[in-house]
């Protein structure tokens, strides 16, 4: 998936006026997870995103510990919306991203995870996370 039709695909799923929105809530969460990962994790779960996407993750301060109200609170902070609002754009972000990795990355994305980062994952296609 190249650049502009990732922006796309969220500015449209995420009904947002621009694709400036749609870069901000992409950078809010790819962020927030990245600081949530190990930065080995982090690093392999940019790989296959593109280049102008991928620096989110690559530029996060990786291996940091907090639970999901807290990386909600953190996108919310990032995206400039509220909590309820923030939940949503990073289960459509990560949703996105799925499309993008292989399935076994995502598998190791939910093995750092405790198990309250479930809801983050309640977009994703395949049943088997969490």
């Amino acid at each position: 998936m190249q650049h502009d039709e990732f922006v796309g695909d969220v500015q449209h799923r995420l009904e947002l006026s621009s694709r400036g929105e749609a870069i901000r809530a992409t950078r809010a969460v790819l962020t927030t997870l990245g600081e949530r990962l190990q930065a080995d994790e982090a690093a392999d779960l940019a790989g296959p995103l593109p280049m102008e996407i991928d620096r989110f993750l690559h530029e996060a301060e990786s291996g940091q510990l907090f639970d999901y109200r807290e990386f909600v609170a953190r996108v919310a902070q990032r995206a400039r919306v509220e909590d309820a609002d923030a939940a949503f754009y990073a289960q459509v972000v990560v949703d996105v991203v799925e499309d993008c990795v292989p399935e076994t990355e995502l598998d190791d994305v939910t093995a750092q995870l405790p198990e309250d980062y479930a809801e983050l994952f309640e977009l994703v296609d395949d049943e088997g996370y969490y």
